[in-house]
């Protein structure tokens, strides 16, 4: 089974784009599940910085092709356009970008603690459709040790910054008191709940949830204290807000520009900042061209980011050791696929061999007793024992070599053990 990952991230691709690719829920299970179709393994995985395809196939070229074709169906893009906002890895740099990634390393904010989450529920949801195999079962388990180890071992998530807390932090920038504001929170999903938890610990002085469903933003307003409306009643309480942070899921643009220009006329000239960390985005960038009003997208958080993660870097190194670690074991297992099977073989072949032997020369034993016959079925296969020691010490070593595979195949060829491997 070839390992291959092919997508993009923040590090290679504009939110304009990733927002195309965007994909969440079920439907990251059904793209699993055509991936895998056929015999191979498929996992997706769709977070506000990246879109990951992680494969497992015998042949990697058509693996690396549906996938793409997936992706590019996803953007509605020309092939050329996307190809080069795409990365592909395959082997052992698969387990490593994945390790790295559940382990908040690959993450616009190093150390951020959903990412892991984000992990198991795409391995999760994949799993339920059948798309995976004992391939991508143990790559994903893997990974989440590897980021439970980054968590507890490391102190690179203390105080955690994130994409939310980086939107509060910009809020705070922006106006120096921020108990005399009106923060708008437009959605009432996790992303909302930790900006708000963010601006509340900023001293916000009042804050209103507005969503789809108002009984679910409700819970959400009551415990920060703050008021919940529909979204029918957004250009209302845009009248009224100075900060607008919007965080849904949906897949269209929530708020207009034409909307945001009616409820400016309200405003009388004081400016509103609006901050998007939605992917696919919920503010119409066309709002950035309005007078008086201020935008930022996830991609214009990074920079915030980036200052408040400058005292992690020794945490980071020790997190990238880590990470190393299980990389390296993981492909020190894959390897073994190759060599196990083989030992396995050759070890069965001779038992075949010596119980053959015993059963032919039966005859010529009648005159032994029990205890004579059972030192000879010892004596013989403390001899097979002996003679394959020193080839499976071998093998197991060659496991872990870049020619592994290759001993393997002589072993086949020259004892005739047939193609075996998984």
């Amino acid at each position: 089974m070839n390992l291959l990952l092919v997508g993009t991230s923040h590090h290679h691709a504009p939110v304009e784009l990733r927002e195309r690719l965007a994909f969440g829920g079920e439907a990251a299970g059904a793209l699993a599940a055509r991936l895998a179709a056929g015999g191979g393994e498929a996992v997706a995985l769709a977070t506000c910085n990246r879109v990951c395809l992680y494969l497992a196939h015998d042949d990697a070229t058509e693996a690396r092709a549906r996938a793409t074709a997936e992706l590019q169906a996803l953007s509605d893009l020309p092939a050329a356009a996307l190809e080069s906002a795409l990365y592909v890895k395959s082997g052992a740099d698969v387990a490593l970008h994945l390790f790295r990634v559940a382990a908040g390393l690959d993450s616009m904010v190093p150390g951020e603690t959903q990412i892991l989450g984000q992990v198991r529920s795409a391995f999760e949801r994949a799993d339920r459709q059948g798309a995976t195999g004992p391939v991508l079962h143990r790559l994903f388990r893997q990974a989440l040790h590897a980021g439970k180890r980054v968590r507890h071992e490391t102190g690179i998530a203390e105080n955690p910054a994130s994409v939310s807390s980086a939107a509060a932090e910009l809020a705070a920038r922006v106006f120096d008191d921020l108990g005399s504001r009106t923060i708008l929170l437009v959605g009432a999903g996790k992303m909302a709940e930790l900006a708000a938890a963010n601006l509340l610990s900023r001293g916000v002085g009042r804050l209103v949830v507005a969503n789809r469903s108002v009984e679910r933003a409700q819970p959400l307003a009551e415990r920060f204290g703050g008021r919940a409306v529909g979204l029918d009643a957004l250009e209302e309480q845009l009248a009224g807000a100075d900060v607008v942070i919007a965080s849904t899921g949906a897949r269209e643009l929530v708020l207009t520009a034409g909307q945001v220009e009616r409820a400016l006329r309200r405003r009388r000239g004081t400016p509103v900042f609006f901050i998007d960390i939605a992917v696919p985005r919920d503010l119409d960038p066309a709002i950035n061209d309005l007078d008086g009003c201020y935008l930022y997208d996830i991609d214009d958080l990074e920079r915030v980011v980036e200052e408040s993660v400058a005292g992690r870097r020794g945490e980071a190194a020790r997190a990238e050791a880590i990470v190393d670690e299980e990389a390296r074991a993981f492909d020190a297992w894959q390897r073994s696929l190759d060599v196990v099977p083989a030992i396995a073989g050759l070890r069965r072949r001779a038992e075949e061999i010596r119980a053959a032997e015993l059963a032919r020369a039966r005859a010529r034993l009648v005159g032994l007793s029990p205890r004579e016959l059972t030192a000879v079925e010892s004596l013989t296969a403390q001899i097979v024992n002996k003679l394959l020691h020193v080839p499976t010490v071998r093998l197991k070593e060659a496991a872990a070599a870049p020619d592994g595979a290759a001993r393997a195949d002589a072993l086949r060829y020259l004892f005739d053990l047939g193609d075996d491997r998984p």
